[in-house]
């Protein structure tokens, strides 16, 4: 083939992947500034990784509104601090480990307690202090239906650990379908679109192990019942085995360690519009952004926008001035009440007169008509001193109950003796699935980036943390026109075919 001709495909090829409109600079220089809007895990890991791709010379600018940390906040009770917000971490989330190993954090000490299952009348389900005994009890209820669930689990979480490989390598994907799609092949997209309960049914898993053991893990993590989506279903059954743990101090420490590490600047500020800017060969984006002082402008090469943009959350961010708008991000988030009590659990409610008697430190629910709360559990600080015991149930004890709606005095009085202090969060902490099927874009515009759409596939700090190193990489290789390296095919014969 011509020489000439071969560059001019070569350049064509770019072209077609990259858009037309100069986005990547010809000549090569890096970014000079970038805006990350949202301090959450998700924007904080995000200029942590552009940091770590773009180099030490571009300026990374993070935008908050609140506080750093965002759904990853602590209450404080009694002079001591407690999860409000996300609380457990797997084992295999290998990024937030990272993340601890470098900032110099710790593991928080794990203290044992037992849970229970609550159906409205009586525990249908309750943990002991023998394993054996507890598998018994699940084969003996429900046959083999728990033993095809931990496969089916583990078979997705093994696929899904892919991606550590593939970022590692380098490897970046426009899209949460193409990241799913190469996880799992159509089978993760699929999963995305059907509901878990089929899924589970199709497995040969019992529809009474789905009610009494399914739904109630749903109900705490999510909020939601069995018909969500089988691929977040699977993410919140993953979070529901052992090996889960903490950070001493607070969860959030991640966030604010993350923010220093990236060298990032933090502006306190309301983005309130993003309008393109043309920058000769490239675009520039002009961010318009209030702050409690005054009302200001700044361009920025490339922005990452990692706060959810569905209407019911209320980022307040709009996007002008586009030749062709930014897709539209449908969908809605889902309120989940955390309410915090110090107080004495009522135990004859769960059928125990004797407070001493009552074994059970979480208690879980079933979809009852006559429950009005998901979860209540005896929660621990997120500093836990040497010596540091749970409180039993006939001492005054800090509690976390997850609702549907706020808790008036009538429930608070059916599930509390007596309580000295009640504090009130209300999360949009996840999507509200099947308000949308759609998975939303990664990118909105040439130098737009989108984070949270990851959450439509599964909501938690890893699938943050996993689409901030993605976007992190995508952003690099399409500034510095590496497309090789965006939405390869047959990936993991790529990698071994690289070793």
């Amino acid at each position: 083939m011509n020489p000439g001709l071969l560059i001019y495909l070569q350049i064509l090829t770019s072209f077609y992947v990259l858009g037309d409109s100069g986005f990547a600079q010809l000549d090569g220089a890096p970014p000079s500034k970038i805006a990350v809007v949202g301090a959450g895990i998700g924007g904080t890991a995000t200029a942590h990784f552009l940091r770590q791709h773009f180099g030490p010379e571009v300026r990374i600018d993070i935008f908050e509104k609140g506080t750093v940390g965002g759904r990853l906040a602590t209450v404080t009770v009694n002079h001591h601090d407690y999860e409000s917000g996300g609380s457990i971490i797997h084992s295999l989330n290998l990024h937030m480990q990272d993340f601890v190993k470098q900032l110099g954090l710790k593991y928080r000490k794990n203290v044992a307690g037992k849970t229970a299952v609550f159906n409205g009348q009586e525990f249908i389900l309750e943990e002991t202090d023998w394993y054996l005994l507890d598998l018994f009890r699940l084969w003996w209820r429900y046959g083999i239906s728990f033993i095809r669930l931990q496969m089916w689990v583990e078979e997705i979480m093994e696929k899904f650990m892919r991606i550590y490989k593939y970022q590692a390598h380098g490897y970046a994907f426009s899209s949460v379908e193409e990241l799913l799609s190469s996880l799992g092949g159509s089978g993760f997209h699929n999963m995305t679109q059907r509901p878990l309960s089929e899924s589970l049914l199709e497995l040969g898993v019992s529809q009474r192990f789905i009610d009494e053991v399914i739904a109630p893990i749903m109900r705490v993590n999510y909020g939601q019942n069995v018909s969500i989506p089988a691929f977040v279903g699977a993410v919140s059954l993953a979070g529901a085995q052992a090996n889960l743990w903490a950070v001493e101090g607070g969860n959030k420490l991640v966030c604010s360690g993350l923010l220093k590490l990236a060298k990032a600047n933090l502006i306190q500020a309301q983005v309130n519009a993003i309008s393109p800017q043309a920058a000769g060969e490239s675009s520039q984006y002009r961010l318009s952004y209030s702050t409690q002082m005054e009302n200001q402008t700044e361009l920025y090469d490339i922005v990452v926008v990692a706060t959810p943009l569905q209407p019911n959350v209320g980022s307040g961010i709009s996007f002008e001035g586009f030749d062709s708008p930014p897709p539209t991000v449908a969908g809605a988030y889902h309120h989940t009440i955390a309410t915090i009590v110090h107080g004495y659990l009522n135990c004859s409610y769960f059928g125990y007169p004797d407070p001493k008697l009552f074994p059970f430190a979480g208690i879980l629910t079933t979809e009852a008509p006559d429950l009005f709360f998901n979860s209540v559990a005896n929660v621990c600080p997120v500093n836990i001193t040497t010596g540091f015991r749970r409180k039993p149930p006939h001492e005054a004890a800090v509690y976390k109950v997850f609702s549907q709606e706020p808790l008036g005095k009538k429930e608070l009085k059916t599930l509390f003796k007596s309580y000295y202090s009640v504090q009130v969060t209300d999360w949009q902490a996840y999507p509200h699935y099947w308000s949308t099927q759609e998975l939303p874009p990664v990118i909105l515009h040439d130098g737009l980036y989108y984070l949270n759409g990851i959450e439509w596939a599964g909501s938690a700090m890893e699938m943050s943390s996993v689409a901030a190193k993605n976007i992190a990489l995508l952003a690099y290789h399409r500034w510095t026109r590496q497309v090789e390296m965006i939405d390869q095919k047959d990936l993991m014969h790529k990698i071994k075919t690289e070793l």
